[in-house]
């Protein structure tokens, strides 16, 4: 399991041919716009400063042209930065020599594409076990290796099948057999649910985080889609334009939007189903007969059910190992689920 998450600091891409060129105009605030009418370059990202959390999943979403791909791609260097680091098991991967990068590349990082990127001319196994062959593993272990992820992602039987023969789930199912094959510690996935279809889109997220709990994989999941955002982010960075918005847990930035922009996007959330007990309950509990019992993790959606049903506008809470850590009231959870407040 990997112990080091990902620090991204201070990093800026500014795409065009002199782009370090422009890179102090920038810092001294020069804008995406006057940048692009004066230089003719494009302001890719600014002062990008993220820790990504080990054994964990971060989500990064935005609006397209946002950044967030071109962000996903400084982590294993597909792209080059105009300036700033990110580090990696104390090592800066903006800093890493033609064959250290390929070596990161190969053994610590996989990736997953929106379009699941497979060789139309290999089958299920084919595709699943290629990244092992490129890392020079024997064809028998393989194949065991990608059988056992095969199954994983629910595609035992169709071993033998090509691409086109499988629906666009079961592609990207595929793509993610193909991505845990190599054991890489980073898993980079780039809107790899977005062209499914909702359903098959839950179904995909379930799978990633059954998977993620027993892998503890380092995730950077890309979407543009609050709902999975909030799903799947241990952590979530909000990009716009080039730079991060806001920054924390779900909840966090449910609660407490940072600007208008991001109180906008959360309006239509269900906050039912984002925040927890724990978030919004009093430090102490209630003394006396309360019938209810939650706990700090249960989302609010699942308090109002219970008090509901015991027709209780009180709960005390108890954590994992029985102690009482404090009290709700109805009209709590009720105003948690239905105002979001704006700085």
């Amino acid at each position: 399991m990997a112990s080091h998450g990902i620090e991204i600091k201070n990093l800026f891409k500014i795409f065009g041919p002199r782009g370090k060129k422009y890179i102090d105009a920038v810092m001294g605030g020069m804008s995406k716009t006057e940048l692009n009418e004066k230089h003719g370059h494009v302001l890719g990202l600014k002062d990008i400063n993220i820790s990504m959390p080990a054994g964990q999943i971060q989500v990064v979403m935005g609006l397209s042209g946002s950044g967030k791909s071109t962000l996903i791609r400084h982590i294993n260097r597909l792209i080059e930065p105009t300036t700033g680091s990110v580090v990696y098991e104390g090592q800066d991967v903006c800093q890493m020599s033609k064959s250290q990068l390929q070596a990161f590349r190969r053994h610590k990082t996989a990736m997953v594409f929106q379009k699941f990127a497979l060789l139309p001319h290999r089958t299920v196994l084919g595709n699943t076990v290629y990244g092992l062959e490129v890392q020079g593993i024997g064809k028998d272990e393989a194949k065991r290796r990608a059988r056992r992820w095969i199954d994983r992602v629910g595609l035992t039987g169709f071993e033998d099948h090509y691409p086109n023969q499988l629906s666009g789930g079961m592609q990207q199912r595929v793509g993610l057999a193909r991505a845990l094959t190599n054991d890489a510690d980073i898993l980079l996935m780039d809107e790899a649910f977005s062209a499914l279809d909702p359903l098959i889109r839950t179904d995909m997220q379930t799978v990633l985080l059954d998977i993620q709990e027993e892998l503890k994989k380092t995730i950077v999941f890309i979407t543009h889609d609050l709902d999975e955002a909030l799903r799947l982010g241990d952590r979530i960075a909000i990009l716009r334009d080039g730079e991060v918005v806001q920054q924390g847990t779900g909840q966090e930035i449910v609660l407490k939007p940072a600007d208008a922009y991001i109180a906008d996007f959360i309006k239509e959330v269900n906050r039912g189903r984002v925040i927890s007990v724990g978030t919004i309950m009093e430090p102490t509990p209630i003394e006396g007969d309360v019938i209810v019992e939650l706990k700090p993790e249960d989302m609010l959606e699942v308090a109002a059910q219970v008090m509901a049903q015991q027709e209780e506008i009180r709960a005390n809470v108890r954590d994992n190992t029985g102690k009482l850590i404090g009290s709700l009231r109805l009209k709590a959870v009720v105003d948690a689920m239905v105002t979001a407040a704006t700085h």
